[in-house]
């Protein structure tokens, strides 16, 4: 039996959202998780926003991508666990994701993978500042807010979880610039670091490729989104924490 040495992280592929090519970017999502060496894997990490709306009835979850879900029950019947976080698009969840087999987990969440420590999250609303977002991020979380947009039928819910994703920023081809040591994320990941150890940060949600060594040493992994690829990252333990775009590290 080979050893599970690797752990997968994957953001931001807003399945379902309208743009370039829906049906070819799900392709592409799906030939990844059907790529992943199972027997070789110990962990797939969906750092949010892999769906680009999603709510869940208590009793009723959205339809489709079924290759999707197919592809990730193979996967933990193979003995890869599947963690999920919420983004900030697919917030809405109701239980089926467990029904399913995977574990949600919040942000920020620490974990030790072979001899690293690192720190995960899709990282949206962390940091100073931003006390709109913030505001509107926790209406959305809230019980009330979700008991309240349950009370639509699911036909007018989804209709109108469609506009909102008309109306975003990737809808409309903004491209954004991390800013680096003025970015929210960055000073936050710089704190949260000098009270403990940590090897890396992984997060999404900025929707561009970032990778920055912190003052403290850690390291800054954003990953970018699929509306042109397919990229992730890979923890190979046989190779000390070495981290890998696509194509995967063997």
């Amino acid at each position: 039996m080979e050893a599970r040495t690797l752990t997968y992280f994957v953001a931001d592929v807003h399945l379902g959202l309208d743009v370039k090519d829906p049906d070819a970017r799900e392709r592409r999502f799906v030939d990844f998780l059907r790529g992943i060496p199972a027997a070789r894997t110990e962990a797939l990490y969906l750092l949010g926003d892999i769906w680009d709306f999603w709510f869940e009835y208590r009793d009723v979850a959205p339809t489709g991508y079924a290759r999707v879900f197919s592809a990730l029950m193979d996967l933990m019947d193979a003995g890869v666990r599947v963690y999920f976080f919420r983004g900030n698009h697919d917030i809405w969840l109701s239980g089926y994701f467990e029904r399913l087999g995977m574990t949600v987990l919040e942000q920020p969440y620490v974990v030790q993978i072979g001899t690293k420590t690192l720190c995960l999250g899709h990282g949206d609303g962390l940091g100073p500042g931003m006390y709109a977002y913030k505001l509107m991020r926790a209406v959305f979380r809230s019980r009330f807010c979700r008991a309240l947009y349950s009370l639509l039928p699911p036909r007018l819910a989804y209709a109108v979880g469609e506009g909102w994703s008309r109306r975003s920023r990737l809808a409309r081809s903004r491209e954004y610039t991390f800013r680096g040591p003025d970015e929210s994320l960055y000073k936050w990941a710089e704190a949260f670091s000098e009270g403990r150890h940590v090897d890396a940060f992984i997060f999404g949600h900025y929707h561009t490729d970032v990778h920055l060594t912190l003052p403290g040493g850690a390291e800054l992994f954003i990953l970018k989104d699929w509306m042109d690829g397919a990229p992730y990252k890979v923890l190979d333990r046989t190779l000390d924490g070495v981290f890998g775009n696509s194509p995967k590290i063997e």
